[in-house]
């Protein structure tokens, strides 16, 4: 039996450090999706909590460890939808990860950690990110 998903890509303008205003217009968003349009799953963009980029915000524990506790927030307000949602995830060993999350109905379902990180040009994420090296899979229905 064949069942369409359906998309909303979140194109919006997210501030730099602004974790609780970033969170609220993500809320916002998802919610439109849902409303709205109807969309199943809705897909922010990279670093959405803590804006692109944090740079060295990411050396300060407490912001990282605030974005995560956003996340957490977040999660809850994911009712009949299904989010994937940019932020600074950061591991026991103190490694920061530029990494996306799932979020679906209330609950954090999973994380990916970015792997290939440019550090090119005006992009510098191998000074702030560890590479991931997973390859999870996520189900949707």
């Amino acid at each position: 039996m064949d069942h369409n998903v359906k998309v909303a890509l979140a194109q919006i303008d997210l501030a730099v450090g602004d974790v609780a205003g970033n969170c609220e217009k993500i809320i916002a968003y998802a919610d439109r999706a849902r409303s709205e349009l109807g969309a199943d799953l809705v897909v922010f963009p990279e670093l959405s909590i803590t804006g692109y980029p944090p740079e060295d915000l990411l050396h300060k524990e407490h912001f990282v460890q605030d974005n995560i506790k956003a996340l957490k927030g977040l999660a809850k307000e994911t009712k009949k939808i299904t989010a994937i949602i940019g932020f600074a995830d950061l591991d026991k060993k103190r490694n920061v990860f530029n990494a996306a999350a799932i979020l679906h109905n209330g609950q954090l379902k999973g994380v990916y950690h970015k792997q290939m990180l440019p550090n090119y040009g005006v992009f510098d994420e191998q000074r702030y990110f560890k590479a991931g090296n997973n390859n999870p899979l996520f189900k949707l229905d």
